[in-house]
């Protein structure tokens, strides 16, 4: 069963304990992916609000309009995904000031280097993801 958190220790403390703090080096690493990252995603949404804005045709077929509204509906929900995952770049990067990037908010053992490098956003060390999805599935979400 995955440890819930009580509050009473933070994930800061919990970090100074098992050692697992960052050095300064590894985490200037990860800002610069994390902010290359937001740079990314920014700049594509810039680029989905000048779609909004030119893409108001007028389509005299309704399977082109249909074709359409399913293209910008997709796009939509692309971008949305998006805006979620620069909260969570933002979110690192507070992380990262803070002194609690890398420290699972669980367990607040370090998250593997690799599982970084693979999703710098994570909060959850891999055994307690494995767990969270396998309470998650009990419950049908």
């Amino acid at each position: 069963m995955m440890a819930k958190k009580t509050g009473k220790t933070s994930a800061k403390e919990k970090a100074k304990e098992s050692g697992g703090a960052m050095s300064k080096r590894l985490a200037e690493r990860f800002r610069k992916l994390l902010l290359s990252q937001m740079g990314e995603l920014m700049g594509k949404a810039e680029g989905t609000v000048d779609d909004l804005v030119t893409d108001n045709e007028n389509f005299p077929d309704l399977t082109d309009r249909a074709s359409a509204e399913t293209d910008l509906n997709f796009g939509l929900r692309v971008r949305d995904r998006e805006r979620k995952l620069i909260i969570k770049i933002k979110e690192a990067l507070k992380r990262i000031d803070d002194g609690t990037f890398g420290i699972c908010e669980v367990c607040g053992e370090p998250i593997d280097h690799k599982r970084l490098e693979a999703r710098p956003v994570t909060t959850l060390c891999i055994d307690c993801k494995i767990e969270q999805e396998r309470e998650e599935k009990m419950r049908g979400e």
